[in-house]
């Protein structure tokens, strides 16, 4: 049997990189999709073609996360179509302003958080009151980065956005526990996505930036929806609290040397 057989799973983000491989993904392995973009409307239908042509049905919505009211009215038009929800995944989010805090505006430091900290609350709490509402049991799937340990200048919204989500992943977890609700995040290093778009359109910078990951390489999204997948399935159900790092031993460089 499909190890998602019979669910349901929203995906934010899912119109490309992460979240369309792994929305794929989870209908390869019999779950329905609710696709969520914020504008890569051409890209959402092509992870709806995916998922339809694995079999499953899929809903496309186009919605910002980091607003309130559409974050309720994407909760809303999913319950219509599917009756239920059992998988979150929030995967949706933006790379920041990219200036010192002393050259960002406190509207570019608002933009990240909201999007990348606030649209995963305001998901993760509708997605919690509709599993308890139906007895438990549930899966939250964060994709966070290894930006939530590794602080670089310039990033301080993204970090800040991407290590408060670790902390509201461990927090939800011991909240949601006793209900059989598992939630966990996913730290990825460089992978090749729309959001690292130069080391996909420049082999040389690619190349140059893979020599400091020592597997000498960048992560593709289908190996991060592989992980994903565990997390949603049974195999994952005694994991909650936990952040699986995926970025090819990257993290273990830090303090070499010193």
């Amino acid at each position: 049997m499909k190890k998602l057989a019979g669910k349901v799973a929203l995906v934010t983000g899912s119109d490309s990189g992460i979240g369309q491989a792994t929305a794929i993904e989870f209908a390869r392995e019999g779950a329905d999709v609710v696709i969520v973009y914020h504008t890569d409307q051409d890209g959402a239908e092509h992870t709806r073609q995916a998922v339809e042509e694995a079999g499953q049905q899929a809903l496309v919505v186009q919605t910002d996360v980091s607003d309130a009211q559409q974050a309720e009215q994407l909760f809303t038009q999913s319950l219509d179509r599917f009756g239920t929800l059992d998988i979150l995944v929030n995967n949706a989010g933006v790379s920041g302003a990219h200036k010192p805090v002393v050259e960002m505006e406190p509207a570019e430091f608002e933009k990240t958080i909201r999007t990348d900290l606030f649209g995963p609350f305001y998901l993760a709490r509708l997605f919690a009151k509709h599993r308890l509402a139906q007895g438990g049991k549930g899966k939250i799937i964060n994709v966070t980065s290894i930006h939530e340990e590794v602080v670089s200048p310039n990033t301080a919204d993204y970090c800040a956005a991407k290590g408060g989500l670790r902390n509201l992943t461990r927090t939800l977890a011991l909240e949601l526990a006793e209900q059989g609700i598992n939630v966990n995040n996913i730290a990825p290093g460089m992978i090749l996505t729309p959001m690292n778009q130069k080391a996909l359109d420049d082999p040389k910078f690619r190349d140059e930036q893979a020599q400091k990951i020592p597997m000498k390489r960048a992560g593709k999204p289908e190996e991060i929806a592989k992980l994903a997948l565990f997390l949603a399935s049974p195999d994952s159900d005694y994991v909650s609290g936990s952040t699986y790092v995926m970025d090819g031993a990257f993290m273990r460089l830090l303090g070499q040397g010193a």
